[in-house]
C-alpha cells in the first residue's frame, strides 16, 4: 500500500523540496497535528506566515463573514470596499511621510517584482542592485536579485540583466559596513554609472540567507546614497514584517523610510495576500492597467488582513516578540559554554537565529544545523535551517504561541542541541 510520501513522490514535482514528512491533518495557534495524531510544535510558522498563529479565531471570523458575501471578483473588475480600506491602513502604517498609495498581489515575489516594475517606470532607468545572501523569490526577477545560488539559481539558465549584488555587511563573516559601502562606491566608480541605476532593494534583517539584521547606520547610510543619486531604496519586508522583529516593520528599528516596501507573508495570517506600498508619486507612475492580476487583493485574504493588523495591535504582539525573542535567545546562550559549536545568537523581536561553526574555527557547520533540526523533529518540534551554508537554525514561532507551549519547545530545543552534539 503507498504511503502519503510515496503518493507524493510519484504525483510532484521534486523540485517541491519539503523539510518534513509530516502531513498536516489540522493546527492551532502554535500547534500542528499530523492525520495519526501526533502533535507538533511549530517552530516555522508556514515560514513566518501565521505571525498571529494558525486559525486565530479573528482572522477565521472575518474570512468567514466574507466568504458569505463573495470570495471573488477580480478587483480591477468589480472593486470592493474592504480592498481600499486595507491600502488606506497600510499607507498610514508603512514607514515614510507624505501620501502613500498601495497595490495588492499575491506572492512576495510578485511585491518585489512590482516593486522593481515601478522603479523602473518611474526613474525611467534600468539597473537594480541587491545583497549577497538576500532572497527575493523563486520568479526570474526575484531569482535574479536573490543572492544564493542553491536551490534558486542553479540550472535555470540566464538570470534577469542588469542585476548587480553586494556584498551584505555581516561582520561575523568578515564585512563590515563599511565594506560594503566601500564596495557600492567601487561600483559606482568601476562598473555601474548611479543614474542608471532605478533602486537598490535590501531585507532589513536577511531571511534566507541567514537572519543577518543590516545595521541601523548602514541603511541611513545607503538612504542618504539613494537620495544624492535619484535612486529608489526598496524595503523588502516580506518576512520581517508584521510583528516579527518587534516593530511592524523592520525598518522602523533604524528610523529608515523606504520608497517602496513589499510585504507578504505575516500580512494575510495564512492565507495569499502581498502588497506593494511607497511614495504616491512613484506608485502612480505606471498607467491604469500596467499593475494588477486577476487574484490580486483576493476577498478572503483581505479579510484576513483586516483582522491580522488588528490582533497586532489588540494582543500588544510587537511587546511580546521582544519578550519571546528575549526569552529564546537567553536560554541558548546558556547553551555556549557545553556547546561550542554555537558561533552567534541574533536578531530583533522574534526574528532569531542561531549559528554553528566547527569548534574553534570559522569554518561553517551545516552538519550540527541539520542534526539539531532532525533531533527536535524526533521530538516534535518543527525548525528550520537558513543561510548561505545551512549552518543556522532559524526560530519563526507564532507570536501568539502559548507560554507553557513555548516553555516546553525551549526545553525541546535545548536536548536537541545537546543530542545534536553526541
Amino acid at each position: 500500500m503507498s504511503t502519503l510520501t510515496d503518493r507524493k513522490n510519484a504525483a510532484i514535482s521534486r523540485g517541491v523540496g519539503m523539510t518534513t514528512q509530516i502531513y498536516a491533518d489540522r493546527a492551532e495557534n502554535a500547534e500542528i497535528w499530523d492525520g495519526e495524531g501526533r502533535r507538533y510544535i511549530d517552530f516555522a510558522a508556514g515560514i513566518a506566515v501565521v505571525n498571529t498563529g494558525h486559525r486565530h479565531p479573528r482572522v477565521i471570523a472575518a474570512v468567514r463573514d466574507q466568504l458569505d458575501r463573495f470570495t471573488h471578483t477580480c478587483h480591477q473588475v468589480v472593486p470592493y470596499e474592504n480592498y481600499v480600506a486595507l491600502a488606506e491602513r497600510l499607507n498610514d502604517l508603512v514607514p515614510g511621510e507624505g501620501p502613500k498609495k498601495t497595490i495588492f498581489v499575491t506572492t512576495g515575489a510578485e511585491a518585489v517584482e512590482n516593486a522593481v516594475k515601478i522603479a523602473r517606470h518611474y526613474t525611467q532607468r534600468d539597473a537594480v542592485i541587491a545583497f549577497a545572501g538576500g532572497f527575493h523569490g523563486r520568479t526570474f526577477m526575484g531569482m535574479a536579485l536573490t543572492g544564493k545560488v542553491q536551490p534558486y539559481k542553479a540550472g535555470f539558465g540566464p538570470m534577469m540583466n542588469d542585476v548587480w549584488h553586494l556584498p551584505f555587511p555581516n561582520p561575523l563573516h568578515g564585512v563590515t559596513a563599511e565594506d560594503a559601502l566601500a564596495a557600492l562606491d567601487r561600483l559606482f566608480k568601476a562598473d555601474l554609472e548611479p543614474g542608471r541605476v532605478a533602486a537598490i532593494i535590501i531585507e532589513p534583517v536577511q531571511g534566507e540567507g541567514g537572519f543577518y539584521p543590516a545595521p541601523a547606520e548602514f541603511l541611513v547610510k545607503l538612504r542618504e546614497i539613494c537620495d544624492a543619486h535619484s535612486i529608489l531604496l526598496i524595503a523588502d519586508e516580506v518576512q520581517t514584517g508584521f510583528a516579527r522583529t518587534g516593530k511592524l516593520f523592520a525598518m522602523e528599528h533604524a528610523g529608515v523610510a523606504a520608497d517602496l516596501t513589499t510585504m507578504a507573508k505575516g500580512l494575510g495570517g495564512g492565507l495569499p495576500l502581498a502588497a506593494v506600498t511607497g511614495r504616491a508619486q512613484v506608485m502612480d507612475s505606471p498607467a491604469p492597467g500596467g499593475l494588477g492580476g486577476t487574484f490580486a487583493g483576493n476577498p478572503l485574504a483581505i479579510a484576513a488582513a483586516h483582522a491580522v493588523l488588528d490582533v497586532i495591535k489588540d494582543e500588544q504582539l510587537c511587546d511580546r516578540a521582544e519578550r519571546l525573542g528575549h526569552r529564546l535567545k537567553q536560554r541558548l546562550a546558556g547553551l555556549r559554554d557545553a556547546v561550542p559549536e554555537i558561533v552567534d545568537i541574533r536578531g530583533p523581536g522574534f526574528m532569531n537565529a542561531v549559528e554553528f561553526n566547527m569548534p574553534g574555527s570559522d569554518a561553517p557547520n551545516p552538519d550540527m544545523a541539520n542534526r539539531v533540526r532532525e533531533q527536535a523533529l524526533k521530538r516534535n518540534l518543527i525548525l528550520l535551517t537558513c543561510g548561505v551554508y545551512g549552518n543556522v537554525i532559524r526560530f519563526l514561532a507564532p507570536l501568539t504561541i502559548p507560554d507553557e507551549v513555548f516553555s516546553e519547545a525551549l526545553d525541546i530545543l535545548e536536548d536537541s542541541i545537546i543530542a545534536a552534539r553526541a
